[in-house]
């Protein structure tokens, strides 16, 4: 019997930095035509060999796409190329129906915002920021958090499926406060692995071994699997970086303020971050907060 083919789709990719090149690659291999913009023409020139089209404007890129997804730096940048840049901006390529994708990752309230100016001109939105970093783009094992209309999620499925699991979380701007859950965890945990490990230091135990020792139990997590290895191994190029890690923690505090709750856990961590910025360390994976926690210490 023969298979049913899967069905192609047109895609602009807004954004090809760290994420969206992977992005861009696997969407590819699954099959689907993707167009691609980005403010610095050579990050997205690599993918032409992938078989991806180059464009010179957002506006170029979106037109005739059955969806557009951004993986741009934060909310303002995804307002200014999705409704700004002149007639070089997004909406102006869009088609009626257009789904756009936003995989950014920025405020609720941007997002709704986003999404109701969408809506006003014919067109559907979902905010989607993902968790899993470069390697889960590469792998296609990316968690995918959606905020928007159940159908517009259901007809994402085509989009989402080579790039990870989605799951629908609610409405507009539900994405971006799952993902702001996400990355204050993140974010607070990779600051308890690396005081831990610093004060075992400190203390004359091997932290190699401190970190071996309590794998599986209580106290284990992916955090310190992987950001724990990189502690030990001193090992901060970015996967992700500082400024983004604390970009979300700022994001995260905006937010509580918005909705009235009192988050003293994350205030603590966003200025720790600020901190480990304000001293050079901004372009270190955000499991560099291991350096700044170790400068505070007098310890190498």
């Amino acid at each position: 019997m023969k298979q049913a083919s899967i069905a192609r789709l047109r895609i602009a990719l807004l954004g090809c930095g760290l994420m969206g090149q992977p992005i861009a690659v696997r969407l590819l291999a699954a099959g689907h035509e993707v167009h691609v913009w980005n403010r610095t023409v050579s990050k997205a020139a690599p993918l032409k060999t992938h078989g991806a089209v180059v464009h010179d404007t957002p506006r170029q890129a979106c037109v005739q796409a059955d969806m557009v997804l951004s993986m741009l730096e934060n909310g303002s940048v995804v307002g200014e190329v999705l409704f700004g840049m002149g007639q070089d901006g997004a909406i102006h390529g869009m088609r009626q129906g257009t789904l756009v994708v936003d995989m950014a990752s920025i405020q609720p309230r941007e997002a709704r915002d986003h999404a109701a100016r969408l809506t006003e001109r014919g067109m559907r939105h979902l905010d989607a920021p993902v968790s899993g970093g470069t390697v889960g783009a590469e792998a296609g094992t990316l968690a995918i958090m959606v905020g928007g209309r159940d159908e517009d999620f259901a007809a994402a499925q085509l989009l989402f499926q080579p790039l990870g699991r989605s799951t629908h979380v609610g409405s507009h701007g539900a994405g971006q406060l799952a993902k702001l859950a996400n990355q204050m965890i993140v974010g607070i945990t990779i600051g308890a692995v690396a005081e831990a490990l610093l004060l075992c230091a400190k203390g004359g135990a091997n932290p190699a071994k401190v970190r071996e020792a309590i794998s599986g139990g209580f106290a284990d997590s992916r955090i310190l699997q992987l950001h724990g290895q990189r502690m030990v191994e001193r090992d901060f190029a970015a996967r992700g970086k500082m400024t983004v890690q604390l970009k979300d923690m700022r994001n995260a505090m905006a937010t509580a303020e918005e909705v009235g709750f009192d988050a003293p856990i994350t205030q603590l961590f966003e200025q720790l971050y600020a901190d480990g910025v304000e001293h050079g360390l901004g372009e270190l994976d955000h499991s560099g907060l291991f350096v700044e926690l170790a400068s505070r210490n007098a310890m190498q």
